[in-house]
């Protein structure tokens, strides 16, 4: 039995889903690496940090600028933590202050001696397997992403030994100047900070810093890929689904197909198994289980007349051997030298008899295999049957045989008239002359052969007409089986092997064309003579 029979998962199946998958998770990667959002976000980030340290260093510019005595205004640190205090509870970002000499004079995380943590968003999900699972593969996009996509983030410090000199933004706002940074800290999560001058009438009295988590920004990325790997899961299930169902679709009729084919090539011959009929799927397969039927009914048909030849080729070369056989045996007893002679005589036909059927048994075998490899040819019937019969008038009247009447198109002097078909030109003069030959036995030396050429329709039709005995009503088919022979009154026995008008048909029908046998009538309905039409393709 066929091997892929017995396999749970066809390697065709393997593929088709192999292939489908890879499709599906090609666009999936595409939309998981969220790159160009993420720093979409992170700019969003930056611009509402900006918007709050305005805010903040215009309440500190109005709010803790005091005016001394003597008429100098400086920066009043006790209102400033307060105003600090009061703007970063709801914002939720870290405020620190630097007094113009650098020194951290108010952070927002140590107000009153107490230390005010800037609240960080909760990344962990629920602990149940799903939210595991997930959390699993999201840490593993995590890792690939930053192994292909490694942004350069500085460290973020925050210990007691930090100063202005550690954040360059702020070091800047005393200059004038309003920039921010993107920092990771030691648990590798985004630091977003932006630092402004705390100004007024121009005059720089110190440095805000405002920084704040990045864990929104991750939060939201991570839903985004959780809705899409949860799309991506239900497209991956459906898609496992359809590429199983078109896989079986595919590899179950080639799977039976197989099978069949198998068990047609051990049984052939012997069983009648067929190839299963898949032709009204109306698809290549179809077409490949009609192809295979044909292909096996030609193949039983062609065992079928290989076998009917053998039997018929056995039966043929009997006769003259039983007939040789028993003359030699005779001959041994015989003493007269008339009677020997007879039987030489009779072994001489005997074995020109043999050589003629093994002759034409050799051509008739051969003849399928040699159409099957010629190349046809585009092939001038009105010249090819011209030509035949200029040869043949040629000799007939020294050899007092018939001559013939050639009639192209009805007019027997039309003849360059062109009637194209397409063919092997030596086996159609084979047909020809055949015909020829066999009219020519049976009709009087007196009377004329007609051959008559002519198109009808999408054929070119040829008529082989005699004016001889005619041929039985019921053998006008059987004239045409392997080894049957009709010959005239008076012929001597074994001229002919039979194969003529058999191997004309077998030629004919391989050129897709018509070969059959009428009988001529007079208006009394008396035969007068024999006809054979053929009928090819024009081209």
């Amino acid at each position: 039995m066929n091997k892929a029979s017995n396999r749970l998962i066809s390697p065709l199946t393997l593929r088709i889903l192999l292939i489908n998958v890879m499709a599906l998770l090609i666009p999936v990667f595409g939309l998981l690496y969220l790159g160009s959002y993420k720093e979409h976000l992170i700019k969003q980030e930056m611009e509402a940090l900006k918007t709050h340290g305005e805010i903040f260093s215009g309440a500190l510019g109005e709010g803790a600028v005091s005016v001394l005595n003597t008429g100098q205004y400086v920066l009043n640190i006790v209102p400033a933590r307060h105003i600090l205090r009061r703007l970063s509870q709801p914002t939720n970002v870290r405020a620190r202050l630097f007094a113009p000499n650098g020194r951290l004079v108010a952070d927002s995380k140590i107000l009153n001696g107490q230390e005010n943590t800037v609240m960080v968003e909760d990344l962990s999900m629920d602990d149940d397997n799903d939210q595991v699972i997930l959390n699993l593969i999201l840490s593993m996009i995590d890792l690939i992403e930053s192994i292909f996509n490694k942004p350069h983030y500085s460290r973020y410090l925050d210990d007691n030994k930090v100063t202005i000199l550690n954040y360059i933004e702020a070091k800047d706002a005393l200059n004038g100047k309003i920039s921010g940074y993107v920092r990771k800290d030691n648990q590798g999560r985004l630091i977003l900070s932006v630092a402004l001058p705390v100004q007024r009438y121009y005059r720089i009295f110190g440095s805000l810093m405002l920084s704040s988590s990045g864990d929104k920004i991750e939060i939201a990325l991570r839903e985004i890929r959780s809705n899409i790997l949860y799309i991506f899961a239900i497209a991956l299930i459906i898609t496992i689904l359809l590429s199983i169902y078109l896989a079986n679709a595919i590899t179950r009729p080639l799977l039976k197909l197989a099978n069949a084919a198998e068990k047609v090539q051990y049984s052939i011959g012997r069983d009648d198994e067929e190839i299963p009929d898949f032709s009204n799927r109306g698809d290549e397969l179809g077409e490949l289980s009609a192809a295979l039927r044909n292909m096996t009914a030609a193949l039983r048909k062609k065992l079928s007349a290989i076998e009917r030849f053998a039997a018929d080729v056995s039966h043929e070369i009997k006769n003259p051997l039983t007939s040789l056989r028993s003359a030699v045996e005779t001959m041994q007893l015989v003493k007269d030298e008339s009677q020997q002679q007879k039987l030489m005589h009779i072994i001489y036909d005997d074995v020109e008899r043999l050589d003629r059927l093994i002759s034409d048994i050799s051509d008739a075998s051969r003849l399928d295999a040699e159409l099957s490899r010629v190349n046809s040819n585009g092939i001038d019937l009105g010249d090819l049957l011209k030509t035949i019969a200029n040869i043949h008038n040629a000799t007939a009247i020294e050899q007092k045989k018939s001559m013939i009447e050639l009639i192209i198109c009805g007019n027997t002097e039309n003849y360059n008239a062109i009637y194209m078909v397409s063919g092997n030109a030596d086996r159609l003069v084979q047909v020809y002359r055949n015909l020829i030959s066999n009219a020519v036995s049976f009709s009087p030396v007196d009377r004329n052969i007609k051959i008559t050429i002519g198109k009808l329709d999408d054929f070119i039709e040829t008529t082989v007409e005699d004016e001889g005995v005619g041929i039985p009503d019921n053998k006008l088919d059987t004239i045409f089986d392997r080894f049957y022979t009709e010959r005239p009154t008076g012929e001597a026995f074994g001229q002919h092997s039979g194969l003529g008008l058999s191997i004309s048909k077998q030629i004919i029908e391989a050129h897709n064309g018509i070969i059959k046998a009428e009988n001529r009538k007079n208006n009394d309905g008396k035969i007068i003579g024999a006809k054979f039409i053929i009928k090819l393709s024009a081209i």
